[in-house]
């Protein structure tokens, strides 16, 4: 029978060690949150000339503002750890079918992604109305909403971005799912398995085999539930744990001074910096009341606010060309009210849209 690393015997009494997880889910939520903000400075699908580091901020900001599109894959890496860590063990175990395990992930997936959808299509519709062009994603026919509906918007090589483009790399992690569950049902959960898994995914990645981001969402996505393995197996040895923390840290030194010697991609940086900073966060975040309940709360926001943060700059982009007013791009007070509004609306729909949708489904689909 396939087996994997067990993890605690239940991840609930072990969950204030992982506290660190949520402020990486956050800090790269509102990573992806500053690189989209020159959205604003869009007229229909085209960028008018941009000065970018005139942003808002700018100098404090300026690596979320260049390289806040890669928050993506460090989700997908903090997606893995969290899955292992969580799934692993019952998937492998085979204590965890594939019903329940879609339900699981459709009832968190796929009412806010729903939503959101339809808001943007129907929005979409009004900016063209008097723009005769699309706001930023210009792909908003049919095929492309009925693909949406399916979450299938970027299954196809080279995929269009359209409507909420954002959910780009949720429909390709949606089919990372699904190989992760029937690689560690039906094959192993094993270190050697999941690691074979990640290296196979990069040998495709690199050697240009394809170029699908669903390699590079695999590749990421189990170098996560490497770094789960690696986190079991320490935790409760206290020479390991110092170790394997050293190592961590020395691992982000060495690819943070190569990049004073060589030009390093940063695909590469993040394949070693990823799991590095998941492992500390997790290791060596203090788990108190007060960073509990604020870290829960702020981790709990990321899905909303990388969901509902282009309908919020499309609804503002629309009411601005309908006022005849010019969206001041360059304003720190824009961008303030840009983030404190997205997080806000965030921390409601979760309250108040998100976890209720999630509970009737998984109910009414038990």
């Amino acid at each position: 029978m396939p087996s994997a690393p067990s993890p605690p015997a239940a991840a609930a009494s072990d969950d204030g060690k992982l506290i660190g997880i949520e402020l990486l889910r956050f800090a790269s939520a509102v990573a992806v949150l500053v690189y989209h903000f020159q959205h604003f400075a869009f007229v229909g699908s085209t960028q008018p000339p941009f000065i970018a580091s005139d942003q808002p901020f700018y100098p404090a900001l300026r690596l979320f503002y260049t390289y806040g599109f890669y928050g993506v894959q460090v989700f997908w890496c903090i997606s893995g750890f969290i899955f292992f860590w969580k799934y692993g063990h019952i998937v492998s175990q085979r204590r965890l079918g594939g019903y329940k395990f879609f339900i699981l992930r459709f009832s968190r997936l796929y009412p806010l992604h729903f939503a959101t959808l339809l808001f943007v299509a129907a929005m979409q519709g009004v900016y063209f109305a008097r723009n005769q062009a699309y706001f930023v994603y210009p792909t908003n026919d049919t095929v492309h909403f009925i693909l949406q509906l399916f979450m299938a918007s970027n299954w196809a090589p080279q995929s269009l971005e359209s409507f909420n483009g954002p959910i780009w790399s949720i429909s390709i992690e949606v089919l990372v799912y699904c190989v992760f569950f029937l690689s560690l049902r039906y094959i192993s959960g094993s270190a050697v398995s999941v690691g074979t898994m990640a290296a196979l995914s990069a040998l495709i990645l690199f050697s240009k085999i394809s170029v699908h981001p669903v390699f590079s969402c695999l590749m990421f996505f189990y170098l996560g539930c490497l770094t789960a393995i690696a986190y079991s197996r320490v935790k409760d040895a206290p020479p390991y744990r110092a170790a394997a923390s050293a190592a961590a840290l020395a691992a982000i030194a060495a690819v943070i001074g190569l990049q004073f010697l060589f030009a390093v991609k940063p695909i590469y940086f993040l394949l070693i910096l990823s799991p590095a900073l998941i492992f500390l966060c997790v290791r060596h975040m203090p788990s108190t009341r007060l960073t509990s309940g604020a870290l829960v709360v702020a981790g709990s926001m990321t899905y909303s606010s990388y969901l509902l943060h282009v309908p919020i700059q499309l609804t503002a982009a629309t009411l601005a060309t309908y006022l005849n007013w010019r969206i001041p791009v360059y304003s720190p007070a824009l961008f303030l009210s840009f983030l404190a509004g997205t997080l806000l609306l965030s921390f409601y729909c979760f309250k108040y849209f998100e976890m209720p949708a999630q509970t009737y489904l998984r109910r009414r689909f038990k």
